[in-house]
């Protein structure tokens, strides 16, 4: 009686090792796998001391705190550490609502659900190569949806204008005339308008320093991020590698540390592609 127990055991985990063997995965990590074999393009610029960023902030300073090597950072040596000054508004970053709007969100507020968007692309970069003022329009709009659909709801929508490729030429991103007016294309609010209210989307973002177009900003007017942020929604600035990505089909990764009260911040944006 015994040896036929151990039989029927023996069989039994055999089976079932079998079993275990051919199990799915579980949860979501098939969806992760799947994910990690699609091409991912990173949409973010690295920033250091002397990028190009809106002229009212001053320059970020870097001290090493801690080197290697005895002797050479500010505080000791054994490892490798470094102090960080800079606006919140540095490089590649985040615009949350209450940059602009008392009482809107801060950076902490904004909600993780947020940064896994549909990712679409305007791409204006060869109306932008012919003229540097240039504003995305409807028009555009409207090709880009009998191209791929309706926007979809939630999205994060970015303008493609190529702008991105001047970096980190400061001189060539602000495009001054001589009379010290800016050049550079911007967003229209009846675009804005339409994706926002109409469409739904969660945000936005481009590779310029502004919203607006130069135009706009060296008049000191911000109407177009202030129409953004009193929507409540978050932008994003400097965008790089727009011109990597597809139109529509890509999903965007928009992330960013969280400063409590925060008014912005360098941000971590990718595209996975499929």
């Amino acid at each position: 009686m015994q040896r036929t127990w151990r039989i029927w055991l023996a069989v039994g985990m055999l089976g079932c090792t079998g079993w275990l063997a051919a199990a799915e995965p579980p949860g979501l990590w098939p969806t992760l796998q799947a994910l990690q074999g699609k091409r991912f393009v990173d949409l973010t610029h690295a920033f250091n001391p002397g990028i190009p960023h809106w002229p009212g902030f001053d320059p970020e300073t870097r001290t090493t705190t801690y080197s290697y090597t005895p002797g050479t950072g500010t505080k000791g040596a054994g490892f490798f550490a470094q102090t960080y000054t800079l606006p919140g508004q540095w490089g590649t970053h985040v615009d949350p609502p209450a940059h602009f709007i008392a009482g809107k969100r801060t950076v902490d507020q904004i909600d993780v659900r947020e940064m896994v968007l549909p990712l679409v692309v305007l791409d204006v970069s060869r109306q932008a190569a012919r003229d540097p003022d240039y504003q995305v329009t409807m028009d555009d709009l409207r090709a880009w949806e009998a191209r791929h659909g309706a926007i979809p709801a939630g999205a994060f929508v970015a303008l493609r204008t190529d702008w991105g490729k001047r970096w980190p030429d400061a001189a060539r991103m602000r495009n001054e005339d001589a009379d010290g007016v800016a050049h550079y294309p911007g967003w229209r609010l009846d675009v804005l308008r339409y994706l926002y209210e109409t469409r739904g989307i969660t945000a936005s973002g481009h590779e310029t320093t502004d919203t607006d177009p130069g135009i706009a900003t060296s008049k000191d007017d911000y109407a177009l991020e202030t129409y953004i942020l009193s929507r409540d929604r978050y932008q994003i600035e400097l965008l790089a590698n727009l011109d990597q990505v597809p139109e529509a089909g890509a999903i965007a990764i928009v992330t960013f540390p969280k400063p409590e009260g925060g008014s912005g911040f360098p941000a971590r944006v990718f595209a996975i592609v499929p």
